[in-house]
């Protein structure tokens, strides 16, 4: 007959083997943690980047008063985000704005077409005033957070009641970044708010010049007004080319290189750059066509991997 094992000893062994198969599966976790690449997002209150932008550059937060070139400042929004966060991935920009009965403007429709950008609307009320964007915002960052879609969240804006966003989404373990535009003489973000978040920067009025223009009284939209006929696309492609040519022509192949890692993205400066340039060629504005400034990027990036 085989001994009774003392109970003592294999009670100390089940626990050893517990704790084996404890330090396996936390080995798994760890290495799946590891692998997994982190991801980040950016949520930006459009109100609040137009009245910051335009009080800023211009004196005034009256939008009829200045043209915001809203791709261009989504674009270096992007840009920055991918040198802060050089190992993350964009998931994409959610940009927040009012409407009356949540019917999207001609402007609104020409962002929700940019790649990598989603338009979310809350109502435009008698005075102007945007209501239920704050409510967006801290639905839509509570849920990536809650769900592990996201690692790091930039959120643009400065109201306070944004303040619950921000906690619910620390709540699940994502990372909150405050970015805002500098405002003269004083705060356009609340002070609770930037207690909260875990980082917080500020945009100056260098970052933000190229995006505003100051309409003069006779610039003012009228209704009915119409700008002309557009440059086709493959105008518009040739000129994008063009410029690629002269920039290699005139600034070197190295520069010019330095631009390829960000593909298909170029940083904000050197977007508005392409963008200034090709209008003068075509003579014709293309603010405000998403479709033709893709298309302008699209003919620069043809000339340039074409060449390295």
């Amino acid at each position: 007959m085989n001994d009774p094992q003392p109970t003592g000893t294999t009670d100390l062994t089940t626990l050893a083997a517990g704790i084996e198969r404890t330090n396996e599966l936390l080995a798994r976790v760890l290495a799946e943690v590891a692998t997994t690449p982190s991801t980040h997002a950016v949520f930006a209150d459009a109100g609040y980047v137009y009245a910051a932008t335009g009080r800023l550059v211009t004196g005034t937060e009256d939008r009829r008063a200045f043209e915001l070139d809203a791709e261009g400042i989504i674009e270096a929004f992007i840009d920055k985000a991918r040198t802060i966060f050089p190992d993350s991935r964009l998931l994409r920009v959610y940009w927040y704005d009012g409407a009356r009965r949540r019917i999207h403007t001609q402007e609104q429709q020409r962002i929700a077409e940019l790649p990598d950008v989603k338009v979310r609307l809350g109502n435009l009320n008698a005075h102007n005033q945007q209501k239920g964007v704050d409510s967006l915002i801290r639905t839509d960052l509570e849920s990536l957070a809650r769900h592990r879609a996201i690692t790091d969240a930039v959120l643009i804006g400065g109201d306070e009641d944004l303040v619950s966003a921000v906690e619910a989404a620390q709540g699940y373990g994502a990372r909150v970044h405050l970015w805002g535009i500098e405002a003269p003489g004083g705060r356009n973000q609340a002070e609770p708010l930037l207690w909260e978040v875990d980082s917080a920067r500020t945009f100056d009025l260098d970052f933000c010049k190229p995006y505003v223009t100051r309409r003069a009284a006779g610039e003012l939209p009228e209704a009915g007004a119409a700008e002309g006929p557009a440059p086709t696309r493959e105008e518009v492609r040739f000129v994008g080319a063009r410029v690629a040519a002269q920039w290699l022509s005139e600034r070197g192949p190295a520069w010019v290189a330095d631009l390829l890692p960000g593909h298909p993205y170029l940083p904000g400066a050197v977007d508005q750059e392409l963008l200034t340039a090709a209008e003068a060629l075509l003579k014709h504005s293309l603010r405000g066509h998403a479709d033709l400034r893709r298309v302008l990027r699209d003919g620069f990036w043809d000339h340039v991997q074409g060449r390295f």
